[in-house]
């Protein structure tokens, strides 16, 4: 419909039409939003209002009862006081003095019904006016469950006699008389207290409540009467002429609740209509009820309607004088950019604007004369950069190429990860050796292939990640798919993206379970050899230099008797053959240094204690659980030549003055300790040697733990731990 309309009419059309529904709605939303905020603040107040009457009320019954019902109890309590130190005073007998009370007790009433009771500690009747009652076991009510743990007070609940119904509210209040272990309980239904409440003691606070300027509250019994009203105090409202009764009917069906009715007091010339909120008093039949005129409650509202609609014409009269002249300065110049625009769009970007003022218009021209040579600009720079870019897509579509066969061709598993340890790739290899196809792993952590016990390398080596530090080759091991164990070097590194923010890991896991496999063989057949050699020495070389040794000395005495010079031959001979076979037994200790020992790896650790400290005045001790027997002699010689480098590199570079062996078993566990208290090691030098090393890979072969624990300050700890076999001895 505008296709042919000027830019100025569209313009005058346009902001007329924008600011007649902006204002018409923003005018309305205030409107609805201050009438419904003076209509929920009035109603608020009105049943709080209601509320707190009703509260007041309720609380002045309850205390009065509660007052009324605690002087009857203790006025009984001093009574039975009195009567139970005649019994103490031999003026009664106990029994008497109990009858008398009991007499007391019932011979009272309370309110119209109500009755005075006794129990005892453990809930049995031991006072009622009914008879039947007595001894009777009621700990099972919930009022008297209650009342069992508080044994004085004021307690109200709901109770129903045989001959009722309904259940009633009820109050009681009860104290303890200790000397017969009585909890008297003086009760009755609360509706037979309506006369304890004095209304003068709340009606002013009522009176002043107002509501407007002509609203207020007033309480209606339920024969009509105006308990408390402002005007129609003492008057059943329900008798006069002209005052309408279906609210007052209203509110005594509904209990409570809100109503909107026609109102006219007396004195006033039409009735209005009334806003009014109620509540039910149960225990007095009563209405309470807070109430305002609706033409004072939205008063305020009716200004802020004439004041709108005088700011609604204003403003459209000036939007419709504004918009004539806006649309003059602005038509003519956009006619002559127009035109530039469309000889400029045919890619002559040659165009230029001619500048006549400094207003917004004369930017927009000084705008389009930059933005064309801009144009030109980016329009050259734009065909390099898409050059540029195809040939870098090109070789960066190489490169992936052939990051991607050289991971598809790698021998070795690995292992892409993001930063959460979840895979987002992983070669062919990692499905040849533990089983899983790409496809169920993509998205999801690896944790279940990763054993219990290898738990605590495999959280280093992550937080290594996380920090973002190269990994470091790690022995440990991992399952397939089928449960099978793999031991595995585990190496990698992290990567970053273009904003270099680390971006994920890559891990390669090499299968070194053939590789260990061999290797542990190599090293027992190694250990069988120097076994076997050893026991040569020991079983059969040794025994053979003996002989001969006693040969010898025959030889020296026979000789000695004839020849004084062969008797000193001999005498050497015989000296050569002992160390010679002091020497061949210390070969085949070393060959075999806890087989060849009586009793085993515990004798041979105790003799390195006492060799060491023989040989270097250092104090060695050794102390192990004399419980342990291994008949592993592989473990046990591998634990011997750990515990033996681990003494000599106390020797040697710690320069310890005191050196403690110790082999125990703790909680299904082997533990081995070599503790010193020497110069210690600094962190970077723990695990360089040659000597540690070998250490570390004896633990490896017997699938122990090592932990080291030293620092420049003083002192070393060489920790060997592994879990105990299945069977009782190692």
């Amino acid at each position: 419909m505008f296709t042919g309309t000027r830019l100025r009419h569209k313009l005058l059309f346009s902001y007329s039409l924008l600011f007649f529904l902006s204002l018409s709605i923003g005018f309305t939303t205030v409107y609805l939003i201050t009438s419904d905020t003076i209509e929920k603040n009035i109603e608020s107040e009105l049943q709080n209002t209601t509320t707190t009457i009703y509260n007041l009320v309720t609380t002045s019954l309850t205390v009065s009862i509660k007052n009324y019902l605690r002087g009857a109890a203790e006025k009984n309590l001093e009574i039975i006081n009195s009567i139970y130190q005649d019994y103490q005073n031999g003026l009664l007998s106990e029994q008497q003095a109990k009858d008398k009370a009991i007499q007391l007790l019932l011979s009272q009433t309370i309110g119209q019904s109500g009755y005075i009771y006794c129990l005892n500690s453990s809930g049995i009747v031991v006072v009622h006016p009914q008879q039947t009652l007595l001894q009777t076991d009621v700990s099972e009510y919930s009022f008297v469950k209650d009342l069992l743990v508080k044994e004085q007070g004021y307690l109200e609940y709901d109770w129903k006699n045989p001959n009722e119904e309904e259940l009633r509210p009820k109050a009681l209040y009860m104290i303890h008389f200790e000397p017969w272990d009585w909890i008297i309980s003086v009760s009755s239904y609360r509706e037979e207290f309506k006369g304890l409440v004095n209304i003068d003691d709340f009606k002013q606070s009522i009176l002043d409540l107002k509501f407007g300027k002509t609203g207020y509250t007033f309480v209606i019994n339920e024969e009509g009467k105006a308990i408390i009203h402002p005007k129609l105090e003492g008057i059943n409202v329900l008798t006069l002429e002209g005052i309408p009764n279906e609210a007052l009917a209203y509110m005594f069906e509904q209990k409570n609740g809100r109503v909107v009715y026609l109102w006219q007091n007396p004195g006033e010339s039409r009735p209005r209509t009334k806003l009014c909120f109620f509540n039910y008093i149960e225990d007095y039949d009563w209405i309470i009820g807070s109430a305002s005129y609706q033409e004072e409650i939205y008063r305020p509202l009716r200004t802020i309607s004439t004041m709108v609609l005088m700011t609604f014409l204003m403003t459209m009269a000036l939007v419709l004088v504004l918009t004539f002249k806006v649309s003059d300065s602005i038509t003519n110049p956009l006619k002559s950019l127009t035109r530039q625009f469309r000889n400029a769009s045919k890619g002559d970007f040659s165009l230029r604007m001619v500048v006549t003022s400094k207003d917004e218009l004369g930017q927009v021209a000084l705008f389009f004369n930059k933005f064309m040579e801009q144009l030109s600009d980016y329009s050259n720079d734009l065909k390099k950069q898409i050059k540029e870019r195809q040939e870098a897509e090109n070789s960066l579509r190489a490169s992936e190429e052939r990051y991607h066969s050289v991971m598809e061709a790698a021998a070795d598993p690995i292992v892409i990860y993001d930063m959460d340890g979840r895979i987002t790739y992983f070669n062919p290899a990692f499905h040849t050796v533990f089983g899983w196809r790409l496809e169920e792993c993509l998205g999801k952590k690896m944790d279940h292939f990763v054993p219990q016990e290898n738990w605590p390398e495999t959280e280093l080596m992550i937080k290594a990640i996380l920090e973002g530090r190269v990994l470091p080759a790690t022995e440990t091991n991992r399952y397939t798919k089928n449960n099978e164990i793999k031991t595995v070097s585990i190496s990698g590194a992290t990567f970053r993206d273009h904003l270099h923010q680390l971006a994920g890991s890559v891990v390669i896991l090499r299968d070194i379970t053939e590789t260990k496999r061999m290797t542990k063989q190599l090293m027992d057949i190694g250990d069988n050899v120097r076994q076997t050699i050893g026991q040569d020495l020991h079983d059969d070389l040794c025994p053979h230099l003996i002989g001969i040794g006693g040969l010898a000395s025959a030889l020296k005495t026979t000789i000695a008797q004839t020849n004084c010079e062969g008797g000193r031959l001999a005498d050497k001979i015989v000296e050569l053959i002992g160390e010679a076979t002091v020497k061949a037994r210390g070969l085949a200790r070393g060959l075999c240094p806890v087989h060849l020992v009586a009793f085993g790896l515990q004798s041979a650790l105790n003799e390195i204690a006492e060799n060491t400290q023989l040989a270097t005045n250092i104090h060695c001790s050794f102390e192990g659980d004399t419980s342990l027997v291994f008949h592993n002699n592989t473990l046990a010689t591998h634990l011997y030549y750990i515990v033996q480098e681990a003494v000599n590199n106390a020797v040697k570079h710690a320069t310890a003055p005191s050196i403690e062996i110790s082999l125990t078993q703790e909680n299904e566990c082997l533990h081995l300790r070599i503790i010193d208290d020497g110069r210690g090691m600094e962190n970077k030098q723990q695990g360089k040697g040659i000597g540690m090393q070998i250490m570390k890979y004896r633990v490896l072969v017997i699938g122990a733990f090592l932990e080291i624990t030293s620092n420049s300050e003083g002192g070393t700890i060489i920790h060997v731990f592994m879990k105990r076999p299945e069977n009782a001895h190692f």
